[in-house]
């Protein structure tokens, strides 16, 4: 039996998924990477998990790859299979309809940074450091830094910090905006949580609703934009949680959405 590297349970309408490898600094083994799929096929098929908390235990969010593993599994086949598999675990994450709090404390490298930023809400401990670290291997940048980073902080900017070997501290990822909060390091689990708790209270079904049009409009011109929104505002106003949002903002008193959309199940 496959040791637990990865951990899931529910803390009300919240999934808290730990990377709980600390031992070898959480890097993305493939025990991980499945674990960590698993934990987000639960998150996706659970209605009753409304936002995810991810952390990491340990010192370390995440170290990035496993390089014992990469001295062995470098040629083409195991490469292309570790890479098709992506679909299987990271792509749901991001595509996850849910919002997601990541809570880094430490360090992220490499592809420990990448599955950083996957999230919608990033609070990180004073002492969190970001690293790219991939050209000092010889690799380029993966885990889906090349897709996120540019979008999250500008071309300019992510070339000149992953071409620099620059590191990102967390009051630098608070003056670019990827960090939303930074807190002691020992506080970034009760901040992160109390975030994922919050959203938990909100519309998290329409939030999860918009946060998959927010991902297409990079790459997509204003009248379909529009016409995205058009359609998305047809889901969200059938939904119980604008029934209840709307019928608590005539009444004067505070949304239970969170019912509303258990009374929906």
């Amino acid at each position: 039996m496959a040791k637990q590297v990865v951990t899931a349970a529910k803390d009300g309408g919240v999934l808290v998924v730990r990377l709980a490898s600390p031992e070898n600094r959480n890097s993305l083994t493939t025990e991980l990477r499945q674990q960590l799929g698993d934990a987000v096929a639960m998150a996706e098929s659970d209605r009753e998990v409304r936002t995810v908390f991810l952390t990491g235990d340990g010192p370390t969010f995440c170290s990035g790859g496993d390089l014992r593993m990469l001295q062995t599994a470098s040629d083409p086949w195991p490469v292309h299979r570790r890479f098709r598999n992506l679909s299987r675990w990271l792509t749901p994450l991001i595509t996850l309809d849910k919002p997601v709090v990541i809570g880094v404390r430490g360090q992220a490298v490499g592809g420990g940074m990448g599955l950083a930023l996957t999230g919608d809400v990033l609070i990180a401990g004073e002492g969190a450091k970001f690293v790219a670290g991939f050209f000092r291997l010889g690799a380029i940048p993966d885990i889906g830094t090349m897709y996120h980073l540019p979008r999250l902080i500008g071309m300019a900017r992510a070339k000149n910090f992953i071409f620099g070997g620059q590191t990102m501290t967390a009051q630098d990822a608070l003056a670019l905006g990827l960090a939303a909060k930074v807190v002691p390091d020992d506080q970034v689990e009760t901040a992160g949580l109390a975030e994922a708790k919050r959203l938990a209270d909100g519309p998290a079904e329409v939030m999860g609703l918009a946060k998959i049009l927010m991902a297409r409009s990079f790459e997509t011109g204003l009248t379909d934009m529009f016409a995205y929104e058009g359609f998305g505002q047809v889901l969200a106003m059938s939904n119980p949680e604008f029934r209840e949002g709307l019928a608590a903002a005539i009444e004067g008193r505070k949304a239970d959405f969170a019912g509303a959309a258990a009374k929906a199940r």
